[in-house]
């Protein structure tokens, strides 16, 4: 990533502003902003098929489920924040990895320039390609602060997408079974 390049660009956008950027509390803002990108665009140059390194080989057959996996990513057509959860199923066929691994994959597409729709598409293709399993579940629900900041102005607007694969595509039971432990209120003790 080229921080300097978007130093540069930072301060042309203050400027363009009408900000001072002599100012004391902005002259350093290019670089922190600089900086900021490079930590939540690192996913950008990254294969995340690479984080699923570790594969075993069991006989579970069963729905595997990770729910509530926090995310954060940036809005490639207005360069805001978008916030919130993803919900991973996947039922296996012989071939089960770490539960973490399946977080980090989700981490790395996030980290960089996205829209929702395409990152739950990737989650699912980077789990069909490394695990092979009989189908795939993706479900993210987050909040677009292009929709809440600017635009129609409606904070907590939440938009939900979904990716199915395989046996969660071709059996309604099967994918209303992963939906309804997606969502599920369990006790709090």
């Amino acid at each position: 990533m080229d921080t300097k390049k978007i130093e540069k660009a930072v301060r042309m956008i203050l400027e363009a502003v009408g900000a001072d950027v002599s100012r004391r509390d902005l002259k350093a803002t290019p670089k922190r902003v600089a900086s900021m990108y490079e930590e939540i665009l690192s996913g950008m140059k990254k294969d995340a098929s690479k984080e699923i390194s570790v594969i075993l080989e069991q006989t579970h057959d069963e729905i595997i489920l990770l729910r509530d996996i926090p995310l954060y990513s940036v809005c490639e057509h207005h360069l805001l924040p978008f916030v919130g959860k993803a919900y991973v199923a996947y039922i296996p066929d012989k071939r089960i990895t770490g539960l973490s691994k399946i977080a980090r994959v989700v981490d790395v597409l996030s980290h960089k320039l996205q829209v929702q729709e395409r990152l739950a598409t990737e989650v699912a293709a980077v789990l069909m390609k490394k695990l092979r399993p009989k189908g795939v579940m993706v479900v993210i629900e987050a909040e677009h602060f292009c929709m809440s900041m600017r635009g129609v102005k409606k904070p907590g607007t939440n938009t939900v997408t979904s990716v199915v694969r395989g046996i969660f595509r071709k059996s309604s039971k099967t994918r209303q079974e992963a939906l309804s432990l997606m969502f599920k209120k369990y006790p709090t003790a």
